[in-house]
């Protein structure tokens, strides 16, 4: 996916000029011209969208379920580069539409006024008639996977195949949207007894977001990164914790948390908003669900949640925080709501230390101060000096704004780099800062940052387990984990939908079969 793909010579564009030579610019002549038209445009826009999606999170777009998408895109564009930018890119892209709009019709006059000899107007009918049908059957047997598609020339390629390929990607999504609702019916936990019951304390579930397997294996970031979880890990040993880490695929990248949040948590590989939505309307049972009826006070603490969040009504949660419930008077940091410390703190502050009754918390939390764009990135302070929030001011208006950074790809790199950094010693602090009653943790990377920021495209992301060691030994045992905080290169990378039935197969005393 480059812009080079531009220059690429479109092999069904004679086709189509002779097709329209012939027909001449009459009553039929028009109507061919704007179903040309219309069909050009939009194979446009897909391919513009196909380029956004792949720059931002690795893969195609899908016209079935990335829709949505759109909004969220808006909303962190203003973030990043804030309203009245944003209105203006949007304006552009319309703009830029309606000009190729413009732009397609005029030509497609010229061509179909031209007035060719009757010899070359049947001649040409007829190699358009059959190069139509050549591009059409290659189209569509390479598409379908039945036959081979010729070999194309430097500089050229069939490009009405991004519109047949959305088709049947349109129809491939619904086959899989069915197959997904029967497996989310079929749950061997549903009605099972007893569940959760090796747990003695709080489990606290903490997604950091964009944190990666780069941070372990790309030179750039791995020198930083690594070295905080090795000190990290001497402190935590030091003071009695036990520790083990692994490796996970993500169904996502460069976006998209919450297709992560719901993997992990319904036990399903949710990647993407259809798949999604699915989940959320097939009463499947998520891993809150199940630990609320095992007796835990579910709570999610989400401080990058600021309008409405109606889905979180069927995900398991007794209680929610989003930013607005947390307490948080400072500045934000552009589209990050909060430092990850903060947001700590409110946890203990709203759940841990105010607990209403004896039921141990399983809570999820996700960290925002590794969100992009990365900028301005908080520093730890003292955890007795957070107060209302309003000690991070100063950090929030230091350096250079998102407009000015994100003109750099190295120095995109070099602030997401240290705002991966910071998340980590944050929950590295606050392990250390509960040692002498720690709660099981387990975290875990949502996902990669995009590529072009991570320099790396797989879809692994490290998770570690912190605790007390008869439930961190359990896990590690179950879950063929590593000891300490830095898994080995070759650790076998595991599914994220596979944690739901891990935790719970690994601690219940008597969990039904299955794989752990």
């Amino acid at each position: 996916m480059t812009w080079g793909a531009l220059a690429a010579f479109p092999l069904e564009w004679p086709a189509v000029l002779l097709g329209l030579m012939a027909v001449g610019d009459g009553r039929a002549g028009r109507a061919l011209r704007a179903g040309l038209v219309a069909l050009l445009l939009l194979i446009a826009v897909l391919k513009a969208a196909d380029y956004a999606m792949f720059t931002a999170l690795a893969r195609g777009f899908n016209p079935v379920a990335d829709l949505a998408l759109v909004e969220a895109g808006m909303r962190l564009l203003t973030g990043a580069i804030g309203p009245a930018l944003t209105v203006l890119a949007a304006a552009a892209a319309l703009l830029a539409v309606a000009a190729a709009a413009a732009a397609l019709w005029w030509a497609t006059g010229v061509w179909a006024a031209a007035r060719p000899g009757r010899a070359v107007l049947r001649a040409g009918a007829a190699v358009a008639a059959i190069a139509a049908a050549g591009v059409a059957t290659a189209e569509v047997g390479d598409t379908m996977g039945r036959w081979d598609l010729p070999a194309q020339p430097p500089g050229a390629a069939f490009t009405a195949r991004v519109g047949l390929e959305r088709l049947l990607m349109a129809q491939a999504t619904l086959a899989d949207l069915r197959a997904f609702e029967a497996a989310a019916a079929t749950d061997p936990f549903a009605g099972g007894a007893g569940l959760l019951d090796a747990i003695d304390r709080d489990v606290i579930v903490v997604f950091v977001e964009s944190y990666g397997r780069t941070s372990l294996d790309t030179p750039l970031f791995a020198d930083l990164h690594r070295a905080t979880l090795a000190a990290g890990e001497a402190d935590l040993a030091a003071r009695g914790l036990a520790m083990a880490s692994g490796l996970l695929a993500s169904p996502t990248r460069g976006g998209q948390s919450w297709l992560a949040h719901s993997t992990f948590a319904n036990g399903l590989w949710v990647d993407g908003q259809t798949r999604y939505g699915a989940v959320l309307a097939s009463n499947r049972q998520t891993l809150y669900h199940l630990a609320a009826r095992a007796g835990f006070h579910t709570a999610a603490v989400m401080p990058q949640i600021t309008l409405d969040w109606p889905e979180s009504s069927v995900m398991g949660f007794e209680t929610i925080l989003a930013a607005a419930d947390l307490g948080y008077a400072g500045r934000n940091f552009n589209w990050v709501t909060m430092p990850d410390q903060f947001t700590f703190a409110a946890m203990d502050r709203l759940l841990r230390d105010a607990r209403p009754d004896d039921r141990p918390y399983f809570i999820q939390l996700a960290t925002g101060s590794s969100h992009a764009p990365w900028v301005p990135v908080p520093e730890m302070v003292d955890w007795d000096v957070l107060g209302d929030g309003r000690v991070f001011d100063a950090m929030a208006a230091a350096g250079d704004p998102p407009d000015v950074v994100w003109r750099d790809r190295d120095r995109v790199r070099a602030q997401y780099r240290l705002a991966i950094d910071y998340a980590l010693q944050v929950v590295l602090s606050y392990a250390a800062r509960h040692a002498d009653d720690p709660p099981l943790m387990i975290v875990l990377g949502d996902h990669q940052a995009a590529g072009f920021v991570a320099l790396d495209d797989r879809p692994d992301v490290p998770i570690h387990v912190i605790g007390p060691a008869h439930l961190v030994d359990r896990a590690a045992a179950d879950w063929g984990l590593a000891p300490g905080l830095i898994p080995p290169a070759d650790a076998t990378v595991v599914p994220m939908d596979r944690m739901r039935d891990r935790i719970l197969q690994s601690f219940t005393t008597a969990a039904p079969g299955g794989e752990g």
